[in-house]
């Protein structure tokens, strides 16, 4: 599953009613033209929004999600040690969790196998946002 986190990572209430749809749709068109797929979910950048900007997202068909857990992982140049990571990331773990996890971050990468793993044998399912109720 695609989300759209928007082209180029903008503030969303900082931006005009023009510049949101095209910050949305830009992306929405260039995964639909490469994959075929219609997004319909879309997290702002930085968490960053207003009640324009989800008015606008809304209307271009898209429902905002959220996260319930994020740690510092973002910053490429100050990685966490994997056993912070793996301890920081699996004592937060709780029903219901949207966990965000940035792809840049060599930790989480070298951890996810193993955290997709305890996580499940807590007794945890992954499932998509579309199954998401």
């Amino acid at each position: 599953m695609f989300g759209n986190h928007t082209v180029n990572h903008k503030s969303m209430p900082s931006l005009t009613e023009d510049q949101i749809n095209s910050e949305v749709m830009d992306l929405h068109k260039a995964i639909y033209e490469k994959f075929g797929y219609e997004m319909k979910y879309i997290r702002p950048p930085m968490g960053e929004f207003s009640e324009k900007s989800i008015s606008i997202t809304n209307s271009l068909g898209y429902k905002t999600v959220m996260w319930s857990f994020a740690y510092e992982d973002w910053n490429e140049n100050k990685q966490p040690e994997e056993s912070f990571a793996k301890k920081k990331i699996l004592d937060n773990v709780h029903n219901g969790e949207v966990m965000l996890l940035h792809g840049n971050s060599k930790t989480n990468t070298n951890v996810l196998d193993d955290i997709i793993k305890e996580i499940k044998n807590m007794g945890y399912e992954f499932k998509s946002l579309d199954e998401f109720k």
